[in-house]
């Protein structure tokens, strides 16, 4: 309020850039707000006694062995022709059930699946490749319980 009322004594060219820029900063200011309550919100839900009650019982999680040759023929060669071989796809494939099953953030993910970031990665992978939802679709003829 301060800058506005001295706004007024300066001179009319100003008025304009002095009103927008109190319009921008209005705007900044309520951004911020939604930004930090989100935030204290998300560090309420990632105290570990509500990150125990959020994760599925490990049974819940878990990938049958119906499921895992249901997808498995679906799946890249576990060993790629050059470089490293790649993490086992029945631990990643059942982290990432973990996460869409409970709901909870890559972040939260038990480590029995591996590091989140290797999990994700795939995730990411096998969506930009167009394997997971083909992933999804033999779950689904198998009457799994997952959904995106």
């Amino acid at each position: 309020m301060r800058r506005l009322i001295l706004a007024l004594g300066e001179a009319a060219e100003q008025w304009s850039f002095r009103l927008a820029w109190s319009r921008w900063r209005r705007a900044h200011q309520a951004v911020a707000a939604r930004c930090h309550a989100a935030r204290r919100a998300h560090r309420r839900l990632s105290s570990p006694a509500v990150r125990a009650a959020l994760r599925p019982a490990t049974a819940e999680a878990g990938l049958t062995d119906a499921e895992w040759h249901l997808v498995q023929p679906l799946l890249p060669p576990q060993k790629p022709m050059t470089g490293r071989p790649r993490h086992d796809h029945r631990t990643v494939l059942t982290g990432i059930l973990w996460v869409i099953r409970s709901g909870a953030s890559w972040r939260a993910m038990p480590r029995e699946y591996g590091k989140w970031e290797t999990v994700y990665q795939r995730y990411r992978l096998w969506c930009a490749t167009g394997l997971w939802p083909r992933i999804l679709a033999e779950l689904a003829q198998g009457g799994s319980q997952v959904s995106l």
